[in-house]
């Protein structure tokens, strides 16, 4: 067995070995090399985002095809030496109301998923928890305003991307589940199966949080609070970054969201509740919600 072979199934050996235990410890949301789609859906609104655009990329495989055909068509048939007297013909009624219509009717096939997208991934009006996200330049702020410590201060921490030096002293399996540029010092904890309502703001300049894999993108402004939310299906960790550029560190403003299942948090949020992470400080005074 040439040593080229050997290699080769080293590295297949090693690759299997780190999706499996990658899958051990739940789904990892994270980009992969040579991606061509959109991120594994872990929601039901990324489910949706999913099937909106396959169907849309169909739409426009045929129409794309149909119009090649045309051309083809036309080119071969009133080709010069076929025509040496090209028609004169100008207008041709049912042609022009067929083209006019045809696309009308395509973009309110369209338009009405759309916008049932939209309305479904605007807000959940049955919230099983609230999660505060406050943008900094360069972290996140993330305050649980349903828990609240002993001294009914709500549950409250930053949230920093891993300096490289500790990120290095990670274990090999925590590498591989928390990838450099990723991996955060305290990740958003939230439950399976649970809608949870999202409210964006930021205390500098306007930032944008964003999770792929739960098709979540709110923009966070300044004396403004945005809303949005999700219901993780799957537990696992899901990556995001800021994307927003929002200064010379936009770069480092991983996301990192865990989602457990229901039993797992009720035992973080108890422990959060007893060792703190309370805001020291009053909460950021936020603006209300805006009207829409």
């Amino acid at each position: 067995m040439g040593a080229a072979v050997r290699n080769g199934l080293l590295g297949i050996g090693v690759a299997l070995a780190s999706a499996g235990a990658a899958l051990a410890q739940g789904t990892v949301g994270v980009p992969h090399p040579g991606q061509m789609n959109l991120s594994e859906p872990a929601t039901p609104v990324m489910e949706r985002l999913v099937a909106l655009h396959t169907g849309l990329l169909w739409i426009i495989t045929v129409i794309t095809l149909f119009v090649l055909a045309l051309m083809v068509y036309v080119m071969v048939k009133f080709r010069a030496s076929a025509n040496p007297v090209p028609s004169q013909t100008t207008h041709h009624t049912l042609l022009e109301v067929a083209w006019t219509v045809l696309p009308i009717f395509i973009l309110i096939g369209i338009a009405i998923p759309s916008f049932r997208l939209l309305y479904f991934m605007d807000r959940t009006f049955e919230a099983g928890m609230t999660v505060k996200v406050v943008a900094h330049q360069w972290y996140w702020t993330y305050e649980y305003h349903d828990l609240k410590t002993a001294k009914n201060e709500v549950v409250s921490f930053d949230s920093y991307m891993l300096k490289k030096d500790d990120w290095a002293k990670l274990p090999d399996a925590d590498k591989r589940t928390r990838p450099w540029l990723l991996a955060v010092d305290n990740e958003l904890v939230v439950p399976v199966d649970t809608n949870v309502r999202v409210l964006v703001a930021s205390t500098d300049v306007m930032h944008s949080w964003a999770v792929p894999a739960f098709g979540v993108k709110q923009d966070a402004i300044i004396g403004r609070t945005n809303e949005t939310w999700f219901k993780a299906t799957k537990e696992g960790v899901f990556y995001g970054q800021c994307s927003q550029i929002c200064g010379k560190d936009h770069a480092y403003m991983p996301i990192a969201v865990r989602v457990v299942s229901k039993a797992e948090f009720e035992k973080w949020s108890a422990a959060r509740k007893t060792a703190g992470f309370a805001a020291p400080a009053p909460a950021i005074e936020i603006a209300a919600v805006a009207p829409r």
